[in-house]
């Protein structure tokens, strides 16, 4: 199946309006078009090559991506990764300032993780970015795999999995962590992401 898919936020079909929130009719995002990809994201590390989103970032300096609209209240993100280097891909949920979600894999522990992300995009200052773990579960990973990930938050419980297989699940409010934001992905190494669908849930 090609991925026509590979959807950042489906930028393509966004509701042109004064609202800084994303909202479409069909509440399914899709972008296909290289040029709607970057006209609706701070790429910075990150480009579009075809129907794959390559991220490049090294252990001091990690590749960041940042959509420039908010996600809506409840949610479902769908797509498939690949870590073809190093040991981190992290997607960055709900970014509000420098805070946000951390909803990611880590090779060097094998575990899947939930945290408390800080990001600051003016330093790579130990402190000023990543954070604590607040959730984790155990699965081996390892490079040059595809793994699909599904991410669902609903009246502020969220829902993380791999594979269908390994999951992760909290309360936003309860762990005060972030209830509204933007989307972006992080990478210390390169990573190639597919497939990428967001929706709106009721």
């Amino acid at each position: 199946m090609k991925i026509k898919h590979i959807v950042l936020l489906a930028l393509s079909l966004i509701i042109t309006s004064c609202s800084g929130t994303i909202s479409t009719a069909k509440k399914e995002y899709k972008i296909t078009k290289a040029s709607q990809f970057k006209s609706h994201c701070n790429l910075n590390e990150w480009f579009l090559q075809k129907d794959t989103l390559i991220g490049h970032g090294v252990p001091m300096h990690w590749g960041v991506m940042e959509l420039k609209k908010r996600l809506p209240k409840n949610y479902e993100i769908d797509f498939k990764v690949n870590m073809t280097e190093e040991s981190l891909f992290e997607v960055m949920l709900n970014i509000n300032k420098n805070k946000y979600i951390r909803a990611y894999l880590y090779q060097i522990d094998q575990n899947i993780v939930i945290g408390d992300g800080t990001y600051n995009k003016n330093s790579d200052e130990y402190g000023k970015r990543g954070g604590p773990t607040l959730f984790k579960k155990t699965m081996k990973l390892e490079n040059n795999k595809w793994y699909s990930i599904k991410i669902r938050v609903t009246n502020n419980q969220l829902y993380f999995s791999v594979d269908n297989e390994t999951f992760l699940e909290c309360n936003l409010e309860k762990s005060n962590l972030s209830q509204q934001g933007k989307l972006g992905f992080l990478t210390n190494g390169e990573t190639k992401v597919i497939d990428l669908t967001i929706k709106t849930l009721q």
